[in-house]
């Protein structure tokens, strides 16, 4: 005779859902904004982020330590923009200024103003990286991926992420000094 499981109560699903709603408000915006700077296209994006939410919660019994939760969040998002690239082979932009509109809802009007600017400098200066050296700086410097994971993730040696790292940190340095030089 076979132990049936005891059958799930109606205050533990729902404490389930309430628990996935705030892990998906928690990281949202981070996550929205890491794939929209890799495919830079927000309409992309969000249906990237959806994507990646949808793809995490299918996959929450893999979460071992919860103080990782973000780094593997993460992961599936930078994975999933990388392979949108993969299979679409196609880049299309999106303004900055559509990005603040759905981002800057609650901030004051100067902080909107600073915020649209730091972001048009961002994008622009990102805008003039390739590809490959936008994922890496990405996924490297501001996702904090050890040189390792990029390389996997970007299916290449480590060598090369140093190398596209490199390039793509010269160049956004050679634009920012542009910039203050106008």
């Amino acid at each position: 005779m076979s132990e049936s499981l005891p059958p799930i109560s109606d205050s533990h699903v729902h404490a389930e859902s309430d628990a996935q709603t705030r892990f998906v408000q928690q990281h949202l915006r981070r996550i929205f904004l890491l794939i929209y700077r890799i495919v830079g296209n927000i309409d992309d994006a969000q249906d990237l982020t959806q994507e990646t939410f949808i793809k995490a919660l299918q996959r929450q019994n893999q979460l071992k330590d919860l103080d990782r939760a973000a780094h593997w969040l993460s992961r599936i998002a930078s994975n999933t923009a990388i392979d949108f690239l993969r299979r679409n082979k196609r880049f299309s932009y999106t303004d900055v200024t559509e990005l603040v509109e759905h981002a800057g809802a609650f901030e004051s009007p100067e902080d909107l103003v600073l915020r649209n600017e730091q972001r048009s400098e961002l994008d622009e200066g990102l805008a003039g990286l390739t590809e490959r050296e936008r994922t890496a700086l990405l996924l490297r410097d501001v996702e904090d991926f050890p040189a390792e994971e990029v390389a996997t993730h970007m299916n290449c040696s480590k060598a090369t992420v140093r190398s596209h790292i490199a390039n793509a940190r010269i160049k956004f340095r050679r634009y920012l000094e542009a910039r203050k030089t106008s």
